[in-house]
């Protein structure tokens, strides 16, 4: 299955559970946000505003199950997240008019979580955010806007919104991290393709994508600039928003519509990436 891989097939590597090993969330429970006391104000959230219609995604959830196959509104969604990368991502489920069901495969690739699809078994690259393998190889997800950040933050900017709960239908003590302390220290679980000593491996990045084209707005960087300010990139212009309170950025167009974006950390962003253009604070 792998020989036909979009990818070097030595890179996909397995990450110790099997298939659905980690298990997904398929029928997700929300709870109101006045009834979130799981919660504490500086908590992660992954959070997602479509049609009027916001959700918050726990990081502390996510750690155990990486996907939630969702639906907001009529909107066929699949919020992912790997604790490895630190990445959070959301897209549009619907391909072709056929809504796709997506689990974590067990594989890896760049250290990063490879979905697949339960309708094709095809495996996704969540950052390069492609079908890696089978039928479906080549085709591409379309990213939804997504704001990795606080639950402060969040509960402030959406009051109404919903919050993923912690009924998920199974036995996790999900006020303790598996991870324990990997995201604070350089070590790396499993090797990458490309590495770049610019920045430490695991300090965060706003990255983003246009045309085919890499740019990353290293938070180093961003926290020498103002809090915010105008960019252009492949002929687009635009405003970047850092919040340096709740370790947060985002990305809005002229009319104040954020573009999708993903918050990782470097050694991530640059091993699917090592051709990216990066900002750096004058």
């Amino acid at each position: 299955m792998l020989n036909d891989a979009l990818v070097p097939p030595e890179e996909i590597l397995n990450g110790g559970p099997g298939r659905d090993g980690i298990p997904s969330l398929d029928d997700p429970v929300f709870v109101k946000a006045g009834d979130a006391e799981f919660l504490r104000a500086n908590d992660r959230v992954l959070g997602v505003e479509i049609n009027g219609i916001a959700r918050a995604y726990p990081v502390r959830i996510l750690n155990y199950h990486e996907i939630v196959n969702d639906s907001i509104g009529d909107k066929a969604v699949v919020i992912t997240y790997c604790p490895l990368c630190g990445s959070g991502m959301a897209f549009s489920s619907a391909i072709n008019g056929r809504r796709l069901e997506f689990g974590v495969s067990g594989l890896l690739y760049n250290s990063d979580v490879l979905l697949y699809d339960r309708q094709s078994k095809s495996l996704w690259s969540q950052i390069k955010r492609t079908a890696v393998t089978g039928s479906m190889k080549g085709t591409q997800l379309d990213v939804l806007p997504l704001s990795h950040t606080t639950w402060r933050d969040w509960q402030v900017r959406h009051p109404d919104t919903q919050v993923l709960s912690m009924d998920t239908g199974f036995r996790r003590n999900y006020k303790v991290s598996p991870y324990g302390n990997y995201a604070r220290d350089s070590r790396l679980y499993f090797p990458v393709a490309e590495e770049n000593k610019q920045y430490r491996r695991k300090s965060t990045v706003l990255g983003l994508e246009i045309d085919g084209q890499f740019r990353a707005y290293p938070f180093k960087e961003l926290k020498k600039s103002e809090e915010q300010f105008m960019d252009e990139f492949q002929g687009r212009r635009f405003e970047v928003l850092f919040d340096k309170k709740n370790d947060t950025a985002r990305i809005e167009d002229s009319n104040g519509n954020e573009l999708p974006t993903v918050l990782v950390f470097w050694f991530a962003w640059y091993a699917f990436h090592p051709d990216t253009e990066i900002y750096t604070a004058n």
